[in-house]
């Protein structure tokens, strides 16, 4: 199956991936303009009334890119939603996307027919984040028309799953847009992600560590200084198992081997209190692919080299 024509405009089969706290529309605008999917997360803009401000910034700019470059367009941008329950936000960011007409949004734990139809019905698509093939199904029967396996080794909410398990279960009846999500940050990895049946590799950390990520200078230079050695999977921090730094983890006062489990009933992503002191909100969200990371550059010098990787891949492959 050939992707929607919402992702024509890609010089590189790459989204970057939404990235808590850190995603803004600075970064978003360089990913597009470099020419992958840029995103962020729509609770990353607080006061909700942000989200409107910065939806704005984002498709402004990039239209007037567009004329500007009319043989090089930007590509797409997205905006994540968290579809749990505790996103007092969801409706009030919802319709701030269909103002825009966001062409594409990501979902992310839980799978919701009415969020798919609302953004169907202003000519969107919809990926969603899945841990395994059951999640992947029930997701596409909800009416996502893509997924993102998040498989292990990814920054954040990550799973378990081998790449090549999660593709190969779900290519065996999916054959829509597939992205594939855990610890790729070269362009070798992308290839890799395309060869076993992935249509697009979704790249988060590598990002953390560039020019324009709204990020503390010793998260970037964690980044830089990290291998998979230096990154922990844990439930305590949201609930859900994520994978986290564990130089944040220390900071905190805490001994990242060995961290208490979490409840998943404490998992909140409410949008009010804004101002108030959110509990862990330190912990650095991280995956284990950053061991290619080795200096804070501008996104697009990251996005070029990426290309570099990906072309010289194929070109190896090719003397093969």
């Amino acid at each position: 199956m050939t992707l929607p024509a919402v992702f024509d405009h890609l010089r590189l089969p790459v989204i970057g991936a939404p990235l808590f706290i850190v995603s803004n529309p600075r970064l978003v605008i360089a990913q597009c303009t470099a020419g992958i999917v840029g995103s962020m997360p729509a609770l990353n803009a607080r006061p909700a009334s942000q989200l409107d401000e910065w939806l704005a910034e984002i498709t402004e700019t990039l239209a007037a890119w567009d004329r500007d470059h009319p043989d090089r367009h930007a590509a797409p941008f997205a905006i994540n939603q968290i579809v749990h329950k505790s996103n007092d936000r969801l409706e009030h960011d919802m319709q701030v996307c269909a103002k825009y007409r966001v062409p594409i949004v990501i979902t992310s734990l839980g799978a919701r027919s009415d969020v798919n139809d609302a953004v169907h019905g202003w000519g969107g698509i919809v990926l969603h984040d899945v841990i395994n093939n059951a999640f992947a199904r029930k997701a596409i029967e909800k009416g996502a028309d893509g997924l993102i396996p998040v498989a292990a080794g990814a920054g954040g909410h990550a799973g378990v799953k081998s790449p090549f398990a999660i593709v190969q279960e779900i290519r065996e009846w999916f054959d829509g847009p597939l992205a594939l999500s855990g610890a790729i940050a070269t362009g070798g990895g992308v290839l890799a992600a395309q060869a076993m049946g992935a249509d697009l590799a979704y790249i988060g950390s590598a990002f953390i560590a560039t020019d324009e990520a709204r990020a503390s200078e010793a998260y970037k230079q964690a980044i830089v200084d990290g291998t998979s050695d230096d990154i922990v999977y844990s439930s305590l921090f949201t609930g859900v198992h994520g994978n986290y730094l564990k130089a944040s983890i220390r900071a905190a006062g805490l001994d990242p081997d060995h961290l208490p489990e979490g409840d998943v009933k404490t998992m909140n992503f409410a949008g009010g209190g804004e101002g108030a002191k959110k509990a862990w909100k330190d912990i650095w969200g991280c995956g284990q692919g950053i061991g290619a990371v080795h200096a804070v550059v501008p996104a697009a010098e990251l996005v070029a080299r990426l290309q570099r990787e990906y072309d010289a891949a194929r070109e190896r492959l090719r003397l093969r």
